[in-house]
């Protein structure tokens, strides 16, 4: 056993001095679970702790330094790393004491002696910023203290609270000096300004930290801020429901990491807290003295917190604990109907919320049993309602259908077919009542979204829409019943075939759709409801090439989009889906669709305009009416409504737009790209790999440091990664391999994050693929990967073939895979000159490999091969030899001798090639040039 221990330590060595720093963290973790003896264990903690150190994991460098510590506290190697990982750590003064120990023990050691004087300098300047902020800080509170002050300089005390309260040192001081009390007078001081000022200021305490989480929200209470989130100034509500979103993140991630050393605390577990926000968000949602604004960012900070994240998670019981306490409040905002008194004020906004609400909560659970549940606590609260003879609580209970069928639709489906519910709905479409009227219009569009149901309506509620339609004297039942009609009008979709109307009945409904659209003089409500029948008819060609060429109604439906009805947000998106053509469409095989024909059965017909040119021709005019500031606009918006499958909308549409090589340039420049790195995390999986084949388009053809500037250029890595996977298409693995092969020639830093993100095994296995392209690319991006020492050494292990596969690919017919192989050879061995003597081991054609590069007909291959050849020979005699004993010899003669400006570093190379031939006495010169071989 302890053999085994010992050749695992040797092992993490040899990895650890190559470089190979997750290898030798493996070996040391599997050497520590087998070590039974202490002292042996200590030192595998000790390596260890120089491999996390590596890594940049500093929290287990100072864990695994104090283990080896424990052991042997004369242990200066494990004191010294323990002491860099706490500087990093920023426990400067825990840093400092290990670093002066470590030089007392070693004082000649000059490492030791630097890292004192980094931290000695440190801690002066911590110390000096300390004083410096103490005494800012109490020169504002004594100012937001004094009544008698000028209004304006309190407001500007409050305001440097707040970029104080941004840096460490800074909260740390507001806190310890008794601020939050301070706040929370600004809190109940009635100026709108003050309050700002201490919610961001409270931002800044909270962020990033979970005790001074904790304490806040048991001194400030839930109560206080939901107040002030309920509150009817728009800023004030969304600034605290941005506090309280911090206040979550900084509870939930700090139960995730590990606190250790001298600056842990004993803190209780936060999920108390975490539950009693919650109930407090809940309670909200009913309560009439919220107001409207107050009420969506309760709603949103619901949607956010509650499900879980990932369905990898097995724990679902917040959700269930929602449910059980929440699940009817949720319901009796989803049911209220804004014109009816006695409910709670809601926004436009808080009906999509609700349903949104409500499908992530169904869609978080786990059994049958649980939607069981579900669905009979909605079936219980509907018919609660619907049984009463008051019309007020049967349109409640219609409109939590309505709510229900457009988040959780299988509930909602259950819920219309509830006893008299669908009858209800069709008799009050006929109501005198403008309000019965408009939430029964509503429940029939809504109940139009399935096949079955859509066909039933069809048969029993046409002649009913086109009569409210034609006959009412109400704009906002006209414009429910025509987008009625059109939903039931694209019953067919995109099948040019199955057409629910009369020839040309579908444009006649577009065209009063952009005609309301338009009309300014409607509500923003009205207007959203006729894009929204446009998301419907746009399913018909013709209808798009109508819309794209109406720019009026384009612009209106851009501004639409940035304005602040959220709600519209997916009704744009699905139009403009449709109108480039970019959802998904399956092919069928030609040989079913003739079958197909011969049994009679539907074949669908693709639309003569859904060809690729007319769909690049409404690509362009949707470019040159501005579809992408609108799309960036979308992006940005902080709401519910911005679903993941909003989100995926808009990343098919801007992979669109990105299609023509042309075109990238003017979507980078309106903020395009930048518009989709928060699509690569937040959306549907097939959303994320949309987005990311979209960056690997621009990427390919942009500089990526203008194309996304600053920081952003290392987010795009992650997401081209990602397609590097079997279930990506061939084009989208192809893809991500010439941008990471741009990404990859910049810098080293990003050659790093590449490295980092372990792209590296996965760029090798397509060095094997046999599409020619995609291997040509593997290889390709290799080869600026290969510019990083980290991957150079590589090359070093002999137990692979990857040198081998490089000097065969160098022989290959394909150019480009040529150029790449070659290139990466020459660089390689150029670098690292003991890969040379190993290059005859590859393969016995190897100097045919190389003659062949010589006497090519591309100059590239031709210097790649010469600077190979010199980079041998330079490297070991024996090779010199074998290359001069070819027709190597001959060839360069002939390449030294060319006069060809254009081939001077393919001369200079050769004629390095001979000179060194000449110092190894392997040929002779006089002054006519090489004389011939010595024997």
């Amino acid at each position: 056993m302890s053999q085994d221990t010992s050749t695992l330590r040797e092992e993490g060595n040899n990895h650890f001095k190559a470089g190979d720093v997750q290898q030798a963290l493996s070996c040391y973790t599997r050497a520590l679970k087998i070590s039974d003896c202490q002292s042996e264990s200590a030192v595998l903690y000790r390596n260890r702790a120089a491999c996390y150190l590596k890594l940049e994991d500093h929290t287990k460098a100072e864990a695994d330094a104090t283990k080896a510590l424990d052991v042997d506290q004369g242990d200066v190697k494990a004191r010294f790393r323990r002491a860099q990982a706490l500087q990093k750590l920023g426990r400067l003064d825990q840093a400092f004491m290990d670093a002066q120990k470590c030089a007392q023990l070693e004082p000649k050691n000059k490492a030791f002696q630097d890292l004192l004087r980094q931290l000695g300098a440190q801690i002066q300047q911590k110390a000096a910023q300390l004083s410096s902020t103490d005494s800012r800080v109490q020169q504002m509170f004594k100012l937001l203290l004094d009544s008698s002050a000028a209004v304006s300089d309190r407001q500007k005390a409050a305001q440097n609270l707040v970029v104080l309260s941004r840096e460490d040192a800074g909260a740390e001081q507001i806190f310890r000096n008794d601020g939050v009390k301070l706040l929370q007078s600004l809190l109940d001081s009635q100026q709108e300004d003050l309050i700002l000022s201490a919610l961001r200021t409270l931002v800044g305490l909270c962020t990033g930290h979970q005790s001074r989480t904790m304490a806040i929200v048991n001194e400030v209470g839930m109560d206080r801020l939901c107040g002030v989130m309920g509150s009817a100034a728009s800023t004030v509500s969304l600034s605290a429901c941005h506090l309280i979103q911090v206040m979550f993140e900084a509870l939930t991630e700090g139960m995730k990491k590990e606190i250790r050393g001298k600056d842990e605390a004993i803190l209780p577990e936060p999920s108390r807290e975490l539950r009693s926000m919650l109930r407090h968000l809940i309670d909200m949602l009913p309560a009439p003295s919220v107001s409207g604004a107050g009420r969506d960012s309760a709603i949103n900070l619901l949607v956010k917190q509650v499900p879980r994240k990932s369905l990898k998670n097995p724990d679902n019981s917040l959700t269930l604990w929602v449910i059980d306490q929440g699940l009817k409040k949720i319901l009796e905002v989803a049911g209220t109907v804004p014109e009816v008194e006695g409910g709670p004020p809601l926004t436009d906004n808080t009906p999509m919320s609700c349903s949104v609400l409500l499908n992530k909560l169904y869609d978080d659970l786990k059994s049958d049993k649980e939607r069981e549940n579900f669905n009979k606590l909605c079936e219980e609260y509907v018919q609660y309602h619907f049984g009463c003879s008051d019309i007020e609580r049967k349109l409640r209970a219609i409109q939590t259908v309505s709510v229900l069928l457009q988040g959780p639709s299988d509930v909602g489906n259950l819920t219309l077919e509830l006893s008299g519910i669908m009858d209800a709905v069709i008799s009050l479409c006929a109501s005198e009542n403008i309000t019965h009227q408009q939430v029964a219009v509503e429940a029939l569009i809504h109940a139009a979204g399935k096949a079955k149901r859509a066909s039933f309506i069809t048969a029993n509620g046409v002649a009913l829409l086109k009569e409210l339609y034609k006959k009412s004297e109400n704009d906002r039942i006209r414009v429910r019943a025509l987008v009625g009609l059109c939903k039931l009008g694209s019953a067919g979709g995109t099948d040019f075939s199955m057409k629910q109307f009369a020839e040309g009945s579908t444009l006649k409904l577009a065209k009063q759709c952009r005609k309301w659209l338009c009309n300014e003089a409607l509500p923003p409500t009205s207007r959203r409801w006729a894009i929204e029948g446009l998301a419907y008819l746009t399913l018909d060609a013709d209808v798009k090439e109508d819309l794209v060429e109406d720019k009026k109604a384009l612009q209106a439906m851009f501004e639409l989009a940035k304005s602040e009805d959220k709600t519209v947000l997916y009704a744009v998106g699905s139009t403009l889906v449709n109108c480039t053509n970019s959802y998904d469409v399956e092919k069928p095989d030609p040989q079913m669709v003739e079958l197909a024909k011969y049994a009679k059965q539907h074949v669908p017909e693709e639309h003569p305009k859904d060809a690729q040119s007319f769909v690049k021709e409404r690509v362009v005019k949707l470019l040159e009416a501005g579809v992408v500031s609108a799309l960036v606009c979308m992006v940005k918006q902080e709401s519910p409504a911005l679903t993941e499958a909003c989100r995926e909308c808009i990343a098919r549409v801007i992979l669109a737009l990105v299609e023509r090589q042309e075109d990238r340039g003017l979507v980078v420049a309106q903020g395009g790209g930048k518009a989709l790195l928060p699509l690569v995390s937040e959306s549907t999986d097939r959303g994320k790999i949309k987005a990311a084949q979209a960056l690997a388009k621009i990427t390919i053809t942009s500089n990526p440091e203008i194309a996304f500037p600053g920081e952003r250029v290392y987010e795009v890595v992650r997401p081209l990664v990602s397609l590097l996977a079997l279930d990506c298409t061939m084009l989208q693995n192809f893809e991500a391999l010439m941008a990471l092969t741009n990404l990859a020639g910049i810098s080293e830093r990003l050659r790093q994050k590449i490295i980092k993100e372990k792209a590296v095994p996965k760029i090798e296995g397509y060095m094997f693929e046999e599409h020619d392209l995609v291997r040509a690319a593997a290889t390709e991006c290799m080869c600026n990967l290969a510019l990083s020492t980290e991957v150079q050494k590589c090359y070093l292990a002999t137990d692979s073939d990857r040198l081998k596969l490089l000097v065969l690919y160098s022989g290959e017919d394909d150019e480009r895979l040529r150029k790449a192989a070659s290139g990466t050879l020459a660089m390689l061995t150029g670098e690292m000159p003991e890969l040379c003597t190993r290059i005859p081991d590859t393969t016995s054609h190897w100097l045919e490999i190389f003659q062949a590069l010589l006497l090519s007909e591309s100059q590239d291959l031709r210097h790649r091969g010469v600077v190979i050849v010199m980079n041998l020979m330079q490297a070991d005699k024996s090779l010199a030899e074998k290359l001069i004993e070819s027709e190597a010899l001959e060839i360069l003669s002939v390449l030294a001798k060319g006069d060809d400006p254009k081939q001077a570093s393919v001369q200079r190379a050769a004629q390095r090639c001979l000179d060194l031939a000449i110092e190894y006495g392997l040929i002779q010169s006089n002054e006519g040039g090489v004389n011939g071989k010595t024997m």
